[in-house]
């Protein structure tokens, strides 16, 4: 086996990672085994706490890497099975355990990284009986997808309280971590550690609630907006940007297109990137996309809150026609979901 040195920086590791766990795991072993052990358990590391992989990152590291000679696997995943499959593929039973040992210690060394690879079933039902201020720290350091599906499995009442909690949440104190996580961890000790996300405020509330599915959205702002609507607001307005309009499906668009003046959606359209504008053009007339370009030729520099203010008035367009259940956007509490 060649084991070249190499020292690879946060960023190239990153993209080995992804490249690796984007290929076929033939393909991935041989090119693990190219690389000496320091190495290999650095990528190994990155490929356990790999997480928030877009498609446009991975097209981007795959073209740089082999353009057109391997056969991808588009439902690409990171996290320790991943990690652990790739290194028995390459290194003999005893070298792949002391790797994975090492791998494991290192995730674990993160505050709650234990509870990542935890059912979230299981973990709702033990959270239950907890403090509702302990399960908003819990939560704040989870992967928002995790975090959400644990909120959904806690009564209303609950679920309120805990998502003020953790939209008012301060930085907390080592101690206080120590503290808290040594004793859920002595009671879930089962529990592999896989990641952590750093979290808190009303931009972590943000992303669980997107993830949530739309009833349980409503219900727990509706009921939070009684006790503290200013944060309510700042809370949705972080749920959904203009940007995020590319997860609504072209009848959707179409939809909204409806209530959306020409010279409204080419100022909204001022500094969005090419795939937004390509999103909304398709889904037009010819003659409604040669009206748009003359718009957004003709318009000259605009001030930033004014573009601000036009985006934000097709957000509240969108939101109508959420709640009405008009309009499909991907991945919200499943991979495509009517809300």
């Amino acid at each position: 086996m060649s084991a070249a040195k190499t020292t690879v920086g946060s960023t190239g590791l990153r993209k080995s990672a992804i490249l690796l766990v984007s290929i076929e795991p033939d393909l991935a072993a041989g090119i693990l085994s190219e690389m000496d052990r320091e190495l290999i358990r650095d990528v190994s590391v990155e490929i356990a706490r790999l997480e928030g992989v877009t498609r446009e990152e991975r097209d981007t590291v795959l073209e740089d890497f082999l353009r057109n000679t391997m056969q991808l696997d588009v439902t690409a995943q990171g996290g320790l099975p991943a990690a652990r499959d790739l290194l028995n593929r390459v290194l003999e039973p005893a070298e792949a355990g002391k790797v994975l040992e090492a791998l494991e210690a290192a995730t674990r060394s993160l505050p709650f990284g234990f509870l990542r690879k935890a059912d979230p079933g299981n973990l709702t039902t033990f959270l239950q009986d907890e403090h509702p201020q302990t399960v908003a720290l819990v939560l704040s350091y989870l992967p928002p997808p995790q975090a959400a599906e644990i909120l959904q499995g806690l009564p209303h009442s609950r679920q309120v309280d805990i998502v003020r909690r953790i939209s008012t949440m301060e930085v907390t104190s080592p101690e206080v971590l120590q503290q808290v996580e040594g004793a859920l961890e002595k009671r879930l000790s089962s529990l592999f550690a896989e990641d952590l996300r750093r979290a808190g405020g009303v931009k972590a509330v943000a992303s669980i609630l997107n993830l949530t599915d739309r009833p349980t959205e409503r219900g727990i702002l509706d009921a939070l907006e009684e006790q503290d609507p200013q944060m309510v607001d700042s809370i949705r307005k972080l749920m959904f940007v203009f940007e995020d309009i590319k997860r609504v499906d072209d009848h959707g668009v179409q939809i909204i297109l409806k209530d959306v003046e020409t010279m409204q959606l080419a100022l909204a359209l001022k500094v969005a990137d090419e795939e937004l504008k390509a999103k909304f053009f398709r889904n037009m007339s010819k003659r409604a996309q040669e009206l748009l370009r003359e718009e957004m030729e003709y318009m000259g520099p605009q001030r930033l809150s004014d573009v601000e203010a036009a985006q934000q008035s097709i957000v509240e367009v969108v939101r109508k026609y959420e709640d009405l259940g008009d309009i499909v956007i991907e991945g919200r509490g499943s991979s495509r979901i009517v809300v």
